[in-house]
């Protein structure tokens, strides 16, 4: 009798949850009853979803996964997947990274949406860096175009690519000014300056959240990574950084301010610390600059295991302390560190995390979710049909060969040995990047195929049957792997007797040399910035017998190539380009294209002189001085080999007629002329800078403030006109208040940062 009693109570109880679970769940489906998609409406769905969730759901929210089994596979029955998968059912799980495919994608989806008891659809987030499976250039190539059109085109083409496979959230656009070329991820962002890398930021996030977030091509952009990350102490990867406030207000939070005037839906915190504070950990910067100053109402997510990380910080303890720091300082969504799911319940049960904080949190999770249009649809992202038709799309391939085209600098060209003739005989190309169809495909591509670029031969051979190759040297020697450290041929010379003497039999060489795609990125920081390897020796011997040479440089930083630049007549800044690599450098070599790229990040002569950057301090001992005491180095100049900004083109232009217009002080006039000089088409990046010159806070000497691409025909004069408001003269004091001051400004207009005509207005 006792038995059958605790079979009918153990019915009634199942009975029961089952029933509430119904109902609630009906009532969430409930909440879909809002056809439209206001910020009012969203809202209210929120809150009705909000209510009907346990902490233990709501804390599931807050938990970020990665890919965790072969999902068109077996269950899995044990261990690590096997728990990740039964905390999908519980509904424990409020993202999955780094799933891709419309079937797979589906598939976790059915298991959260028909299996948990509320069935909260997931966000899919994964790494569209600069594109999904055609890529563009890398980010700091693409910044290189200062053409933000372009750039902003190139990430539409990614999310529609990305939304395709069933992604609607990318770990994008990472807006860290980096001003070390030491540190490899400096390839990911737009370079070294604050305005320029603020409009960049802009562009993008408005490229991959489009016009309409629930559009079902468009994904959710994430800001990266807050804050300071690229100020690494001797440039190397996940290191302390140390910066002052100045620099905090002025030089690392504009372009994220940048990014939520652009609408972007989420930011991701960093490794570093800040003020000895782990970023993920840092109340300052999450809750009293992020979410309470600039009112931003999205969701913070953590870097890959960055909460876990603060154990070895020695900021924390345990996951469980980690948890309680993280939730409480504002991190919302936990990525794979396991903190959040283990924990957090038990700490709001202890009255160390409050209820409030993991609302907050939940809300914005859920808000997030309700503008990409999940709860409408969950299964929006998962078209098999549109995966199909959009992975290779002629139409993607011609946008990133755009974009590659206009990423290209050309550096050097003496004698105007470019363009080449496409009647010209006895064409030597050498190098290993030369006939190499995966480095060009950069850093960042996870998404796409290895080996699927147009190599630079492939690219030639549109042009020209007059031409030979020789390797020259291997650069690497055995697998690149995105995870694993590159072996560089740094002996090898077997090939070297080959290329010279086609060397000598040649009218002119083109010389492809440079990085891997894997030696920069992530995780890939480097001592040196000279050619890896045993690149320079077979530069130099080849020049020993054929000085008529055009070097092409493949790289993701800042290379130090003063021998280069000393010796070699032609030297063309071609970066990591993408699917379409060998044909825009092609176009450019031949002058189907004229390269108009400018260069975002200073290029040092050394390594010796980073970080390198052009708006710096002038020092209390500026120079150059009669006397040793002045700010200097006795062995290198203190100037670097190239500067921001700066990039040349087939065309020659001239500036004139600069004048200021300063009548009305809250929108200051600069117009200059600007001429074609040459006998063909080009287009030219006006630059304008001003310079505070008396301040409460010391100024930069240079700071960029404008800039306009124009393409002007043979002869051709046009005079543009910048406007300078208060936006643009004024800056942070060290109270964090932004402020304009009265006093006398410089204003420069030119070519480069270092070339231009300056003017004197007062304010």
């Amino acid at each position: 009798m006792s038995n059958n009693r605790f079979l009918i109570a153990y019915t009634l109880i199942v009975f029961t949850i089952a029933f509430i679970g119904c109902k609630q769940k009906a009532e969430l489906e409930a909440t879909n009853k809002y056809s439209n998609t206001s910020v009012k409406n969203i809202d209210e769905r929120v809150d009705s979803v909000l209510k009907l969730m346990t902490l233990t759901e709501k804390v599931g929210q807050m938990n970020q996964y990665n890919g965790f089994w072969e999902i068109t596979g077996p269950i899995p029955k044990e261990g690590n997947a096997k728990m990740k998968y039964e905390h999908l059912k519980m509904g424990l799980v409020g993202s999955v990274l780094n799933v891709q495919g419309s079937v797979n994608v589906r598939k976790l989806q059915e298991i959260v949406v028909k299996e948990s008891r509320l069935g909260i659809p997931l966000i899919f987030g994964f790494d569209v860096i600069h594109g999904h499976k055609t890529l563009s250039p890398i980010p700091l190539a693409e910044a290189a175009s200062w053409d933000l059109k372009a750039i902003e085109k190139s990430a539409r083409v990614a999310a529609i690519e990305a939304s395709a496979v069933g992604i609607n959230w990318t770990f994008a656009p990472m807006v860290d000014i980096s001003r070390d070329a030491r540190w490899g991820r400096v390839m990911e962002g737009a370079g070294e300056d604050v305005y320029l890398g603020s409009k960049i930021g802009a562009a993008r996030v408005k490229g991959f959240q489009g016009d309409d977030l629930a559009a079902n091509n468009t994904i959710a952009a994430c800001a990266k990574h807050f804050a300071g990350y690229a100020f690494a102490e001797g440039g190397r990867d996940y290191n302390t950084v140390d910066v002052g406030t100045s620099t905090l207000y002025n030089v690392i939070f504009p372009p994220f301010q940048a990014t939520i005037d652009a609408g972007v839906r989420t930011f991701m915190n960093s490794f570093n610390v800040v003020n000895g504070i782990p970023a993920t950990a840092n109340k300052f910067l999450q809750r009293d600059i992020l979410k309470d100053k600039w009112q931003f109402n999205g969701f913070v997510v953590s870097d890959w295991g960055s909460g876990g990380e603060m154990i070895d910080h020695g900021f924390a303890k345990d996951l469980k302390q980690v948890a309680e720091l993280a939730a409480n300082a504002g991190s919302d969504m936990d990525m794979e560190s396991y903190a959040y799911v283990a924990h957090l319940q038990k700490l709001v049960e202890e009255g160390k995390v409050t209820m409030a904080v993991i609302d907050d949190a939940v809300k914005r999770i859920l808000r997030v979710k309700f503008e990409l249009g999940l709860f409408d649809d969950p299964y929006k992202y998962c078209s098999a049909e549109r995966e199909k038709t959009l992975i290779y799309n002629a139409k993607h391939q011609a946008a990133v060969l755009d974009m590659a085209k206009k990423s290209i600098v050309l550096l050097k060209n003496n004698k105007s040995i470019l363009p080449l003739s496409k009647t010209q005989k006895n064409i030597a190309v050498i190098g290993a990047l030369a006939n190499d169809k995966n480095s060009p495909l950069g850093s960042w591509r996870i998404g796409s195929d290895d080996s699927t670029a147009v190599s630079v031969i492939e690219g030639l051979k549109q042009y020209t049957t007059n031409f030979k190759y020789a390797k020259g040297a291997n650069l690497i020697t055995g697998k690149a792997s995105f995870i694993e450290e590159l072996k560089i041929n740094e002996t090898d010379k077997t090939g070297f007797a080959e290329a010279v003497e086609l060397a000598k039999k040649s009218s002119v060489v083109v010389m492809v040399l440079g990085e891997h795609g894997f030696q920069s990125g992530e995780g890939r920081s480097r001592s040196k910035l000279d050619l890896p390897g045993v690149q320079q020796q077979l530069l130099e011997a080849v020049y020993k017998v054929n000085k008529n040479i055009v070097l092409v440089l493949m790289n993701g930083r800042p290379l130090a190539i003063t021998w280069a630049n000393e010796h070699i007549p032609a030297i063309v800044e071609a970066w990591q380009l993408g699917s379409q690599t060998g044909n825009a450098v092609a176009q450019v070599l031949f002058g189907d294209y004229n390269p108009s790229g400018k260069l975002p990040i200073t290029f040092p002569r050394s390594v010796g002189q980073v970080p390198l950057y052009y708006s710096h301090y002038s020092t209390g001992r500026p120079g150059p001085k009669d006397l040793v005491f002045w700010s200097h180095y006795m062995d290198e100049s203190y100037k670097p080999l190239y500067p921001f900004g700066y990039g040349l083109s087939y065309a020659k232009f001239a500036y004139s007629n600069l004048t200021v217009n300063d009548a009305d002080k809250a929108n200051i006039k600069v117009s200059v002329t600007i001429t074609n000089t040459s006998k063909i088409a080009g287009e030219e990046v006006a630059q304008l800078y001003i310079h505070d010159k008396i301040a409460s806070v010391v100024r930069p000497v240079k700071e960029l403030k404008g800039f306009e691409k124009i393409m002007l025909k043979a002869g051709e004069s046009r005079t543009i006109t910048f406007t300078l408001t208060n936006k643009e003269l004024g800056f942070y004091n060290n109270d964090g208040v932004f402020i304009v001051e009265p006093g006398e400004f410089e204003v420069m207009i030119g070519t480069s940062c270092n070339e231009g005509l300056s003017a004197i207005f007062k304010l």
